[in-house]
């Protein structure tokens, strides 16, 4: 079995600027990283690998506090934190643009010889390149996907995606990489498990012995949707590895996901993840296999 302590994710870490239903936001702590290891550290605890700014750095640190995430591999630059910029639509973002030179500065930390689980957060795809090919020894390898670095990078994006085992994409996502028919699009990238998330009509992973949907949670208000797919995955993988890893387990994981990104999207920015607990995940997930359970 896998060791359930085994779990590294590297990524971006941002100040975000947002308008929205919520209002407006600026410089909100956010980031694939962050969001990953707030869903995941619910679960099992995680390293994190990510450049940040001393602009950002107490932010960090703050939410972090306390939590079972090691931090030791966070980069802090003298260069500023990555920005973003995006306005929300009907449960979506629609990205207005961002600053990433930090990237042009930092060179990805990751344990040498890692041989545990692995996801490659959203940012830019010659970072997420560098990143897998480091980690070619893990037993899980996964990869997100983020549309507009899709549209700039595209041959970039698509090495990232021939290289890792697992791809997370929503559908923008998904079609922009040619998509059609997922089950097909997994068996021509060679990918043991592909997920698709599809907002409030929940994620589905396709696998070559199984197709798994769960439903998101309509009983609560998706207030702030940025960060949702980044919760799906840590939750996701951070459940699976605690359970084994094996076939059998995946609809569990993927429930343990789809809960962490309702608690996710009821607050603005990190706010839900961050204050999440484990009787209100477990709570949370009940809710989402009772969903399930109706739906099917």
């Amino acid at each position: 079995m896998p060791d359930p302590s085994d779990l590294l994710v590297v990524g971006s870490i941002a100040l975000d600027t947002r308008a929205g239903p919520f209002g407006k936001v600026r410089e909100e702590l956010g980031g694939s990283a962050v969001y990953f290891a707030l869903a995941a550290s619910q679960v099992v605890p995680v390293t994190v690998s990510a450049p940040v700014g001393n602009d950002a750095v107490d932010k960090v640190a703050k939410v972090f506090d306390g939590k079972a995430i090691d931090t030791a591999l966070i980069h802090v630059l003298d260069v500023p934190t990555y920005r973003w910029t995006a306005r929300q639509e009907h449960g979506h973002n629609v990205d207005l643009g961002s600053s990433d030179m930090i990237y042009d500065r930092w060179r990805p930390s990751v344990p040498t010889d890692y041989e545990g689980w692995a996801f490659v957060g959203s940012m830019r795809p010659d970072r997420q390149i560098e990143v897998v090919k480091r980690l070619h020894g893990a037993r899980l390898l996964a990869a997100d996907a983020m549309l507009s670095y899709l549209k700039g990078q595209t041959s970039e994006a698509r090495d990232v995606l021939r290289r890792v085992s697992w791809y997370f994409c929503n559908e923008e996502e998904f079609a922009a990489l040619g998509g059609s028919d997922p089950e097909e699009f997994r068996r021509q990238w060679w990918l043991e498990g592909l997920v698709v998330k599809a907002g409030e009509r929940g994620v589905t992973a396709y696998t070559p012995y199984a197709q798994v949907h769960v439903p998101a949670l309509p009983s609560h208000p998706a207030f702030d949707t940025t960060g949702a797919g980044d919760a799906v995955a840590g939750g996701m993988l951070a459940r699976w590895l605690q359970t084994g890893g094996d076939g059998g387990g995946l609809q569990d994981a993927l429930v343990c996901g789809v809960a962490c990104a309702s608690l996710t999207i009821e607050a603005i920015g990190v706010r839900g993840i961050a204050t999440a607990t484990k009787k209100l995940l477990d709570e949370r997930t009940a809710e989402v296999w009772e969903s399930l359970r109706r739906e099917s």
